[in-house]
């Protein structure tokens, strides 16, 4: 088939420039990363996650009130709807946990009366439930795998702090919460990823939110996307031992198998959000007294650097920090979308304050002009 005007292929959409948005921009060249202009790196440890999701939400940092008004409110959704509640233990066995999170996302839409009411009212309100919900969610499904009674939330906690605590049963000391909190901050947005562009592309038809949100947490669950995060913490335990990194990582370069939590389609040099990340591992594995996964994971970046000119993405030291904090590596994906609700909602709002369906081509390889006998 020939091509006409504008019919270039550029496989995977690489390079496509799909929409005009106010949300997040990366320079892939310098590895800049900005959500509403501000540099990620200038409030990604010091900033409340809830902040950053009013940042991203409204478009400017919210004031001391109305930060703690809506703080306030987030604590009244953290309870979970009976019927999801009685839900989870029927669905969480033996079951991936981001199909889990796909299903109780899709419950709550069904139960949200509201779900059909597009506004920009309604969404946020929808958005804040689910904030303040799904970590409920996944501390929930951490314990029941364990055979364990799930944690009411806490009133009294910050967000960060609730989500430890009904984690583990305790509450946490305020580094691991300060911790925690940075990571959420670090998942809250990247751009038009695939998860995003997926709760775009949903929105483009004008579903709900709630379909959106789906859309975007069945695209996270992608091994490609969201659930890269699993396998970088798989790569240090098989490693096991700084001593093993050079042989592991010759015989993978002589395989031309790929390493976990390396490479990214946009950045070509270090992703900006590994150097909180990795500090945050060093930290974290000094203070448990496990230092060896942070050693390993330095050792194997080295390497790779050195022999092929291959950077860490976030998800590389996330996986440590995470593993440190107590949550099982089966749900790190499950985390992800706990904070990246932040942007997927902010995207949302614009796809519908300016929709346009997003609807592509094709170029078509198969056979032309057949004709029935």
């Amino acid at each position: 088939m020939t091509e006409g005007p504008g019919e270039e292929l550029r496989e995977g959409l690489d390079g496509v420039l799909a929409c005009e948005s106010s949300v997040c921009h990366i320079d892939g060249a310098s590895g800049l990363l900005l959500y509403r202009g501000y540099d990620f790196r200038s409030f990604a440890v010091e900033a409340e996650f809830l902040s950053v999701v009013l940042l991203l939400w409204h478009g400017e940092w919210p004031s001391e009130d109305v930060l703690a008004e809506f703080s306030e409110e987030t604590k009244h959704h953290r309870d979970l709807n009976q019927v999801v509640a009685d839900l989870l233990p029927m669905i969480t066995d033996g079951a991936n946990p981001m199909a889990v999170m796909r299903t109780v996302l899709s419950v709550a839409g069904v139960l949200d009366q509201n779900a059909e009411d597009s506004s920009p009212e309604s969404v946020l309100r929808s958005a804040t439930t689910l904030i303040s919900m799904t970590p409920t969610v996944v501390a929930s499904m951490s314990r029941l795998t364990q055979g364990k009674d799930p944690v009411e939330p806490r009133r009294d906690l910050g967000h960060a702090a609730n989500f430890l605590y009904m984690l583990h049963g305790e509450e946490p000391t305020e580094g691991a919460s300060a911790a925690l909190n940075t990571v959420l901050n670090t998942y809250a947005e990247h751009e038009l990823n695939a998860s995003t562009f997926a709760a775009r592309t949903a929105v483009g038809t004008l579903s709900d939110y709630y379909s959106a949100v789906v859309a975007a947490c069945s695209a996270l669950k992608g091994a490609l996307h969201g659930g890269a995060i699993d396998d970088s913490m798989y790569l240090f335990r098989e490693i096991g031992e700084l001593d093993n990194v050079s042989g592991y990582i010759e015989e993978a370069l002589t395989a031309k198998r790929k390493v976990p939590g390396f490479g990214h389609r946009v950045y070509r040099t270090r992703d900006p959000r590994a150097y909180p990340m990795e500090e945050l591992a060093r930290v974290l594995g000094e203070e448990s007294g496990e230092t060896q996964w942070y050693q390993i994971a330095r050792s194997v970046e080295q390497e790779l650097l050195e022999r092929k000119g291959l950077n860490p993405n976030v998800d590389y030291y996330s996986a440590i920090v995470l593993y440190h904090l107590g949550f099982p590596l089966d749900l790190l994906t499950s985390f992800i979308v706990t904070s990246r609700l932040a942007g997927w909602t902010a995207h949302i709002c614009e796809q519908f304050e300016s929709n346009r369906l997003i609807r592509p081509r094709a170029r078509y390889v198969g056979s032309t002009e057949r004709l029935l006998k």
